[in-house]
């Protein structure tokens, strides 16, 4: 795969967003999440989200420019109208806030309706745990269907994916887990690409476990497995109603609404350690944690046990030095999206 280094990649994509009508700071800001996904190496949801996203500031989906509208408000939470706005800058945006009066209060959350996309949620954590506080961030898109509950057969809500970041000694400890086995993203890559997904991850419009995305889109169109699979999907089922009630439901607007447009319905929550059992203690626990986990002998197989977060924190740290190495297929589309657009595109590294 071609590398190339990160800041022409956020120059090149922030310069895309610009010309498609983003003013500056959400063009930058869009660009940062995007290209922070693909250093992270979350594939699916980093530059590879970008012709959707110019497509939608291209057509009036996704609004360039304006505020979100606070619909509701305390001194501790906000609920927005997000206004069609760029998610990742909503979300930059809610974070700032929450993160200000959590260091306040000891948590603050934001709730956002009528978002834009929001890319890879992994993607905002570090920054946050780096300075000391815990960061939650949840979403569900209410336009979209690709999950069914378990034990049926026709989808009715998304992946609805959760993560998490929060301080420990050795470094941030990262988590992004969608509530299905697997995600949108990775079916429409696999049946692009020609391939067949390792396990059965998704069931037939039958309701039969298999393990071919083009099932997918058939007629009748077949569902992703919630996480836990055949087995123990009766879990991930009820986290991905949990994620439904703390995102649609919470932010006010939803699947009740019938929206049309591919977007989000968010919850961002930041908790300040220092407001609760101390920040020393915390890091005291979470350091026992982080060692216990070091020191856990590994399987056969195994190099060694990791917590969450820190392939994708080892990969960023290379991927700074050597370049970002991009999914097949982004190189080209780069190029043609550059070209269509007047622009250079950036030379590998």
């Amino acid at each position: 795969m071609e590398r190339y280094h990160a800041a022409d990649l956020r120059g090149l994509a922030a310069s895309l967003f610009e010309r498609a009508g983003l003013d500056a700071e959400k063009a930058a800001v869009t660009a940062e999440i995007l290209v922070e996904g693909d250093l992270l190496g979350h594939t699916t949801h980093g530059l590879a989200l970008l012709p959707g996203y110019l497509d939608g500031a291209l057509s009036g989906s996704m609004r360039g420019t304006g505020l979100p509208e606070t619909i509701a408000a305390t001194s501790v939470v906000e609920t927005w109208d997000g206004k069609r706005l760029p998610g990742p800058w909503l979300v930059q945006k809610a974070i700032a806030l929450a993160a200000r009066r959590a260091a306040e209060f000891g948590l603050s959350g934001v709730s956002i309706q009528r978002s834009c996309h929001i890319g890879c949620l992994a993607a905002y954590l570090r920054p946050v745990a780096e300075a000391g506080q815990m960061i939650i961030v949840a979403c569900s898109d209410p336009s979209v269907a690709s999950v069914a509950p378990f034990g049926g057969t026709r989808r009715i809500y998304t992946p609805n994916p959760l993560a998490a970041g929060w301080p420990s000694p050795g470094g941030p400890v990262m988590i992004d887990v969608s509530m299905s086995i697997t995600t949108n993203g990775m079916t429409n890559r696999l049946r692009a690409e020609g391939r067949q997904f390792a396990h059965p991850w998704l069931l037939d419009g039958q309701g039969v476990a298999t393990t071919d995305p083009n099932t997918f889109f058939a007629d009748p169109p077949g569902s992703l497995l919630p996480l836990g699979g055949t087995d123990a999907g009766h879990k991930g089922y009820a986290l991905g109603l949990l994620l439904e009630a703390l995102t649609s439901a919470l932010a006010g607007h939803g699947r009740a609404d019938a929206p049309t447009e591919w977007g989000a319905s968010v919850l961002v929550l930041v908790i300040d350690p220092a407001r609760f059992g101390g920040a020393e203690a915390f890091l005291r626990e979470t350091g026992w944690m982080e060692r216990a986990v070091h020191d856990n002998p590994p399987a056969p197989g195994v190099e060694r046990v990791r917590l969450p977060g820190e392939r994708g924190l080892a990969l960023r740290a290379e991927a700074l030095v050597q370049g970002v190495a991009l999914h097949a297929g982004l190189p080209a589309m780069l190029r043609a999206r550059a070209e269509a657009a007047g622009l250079a595109m950036v030379a590998p590294v």
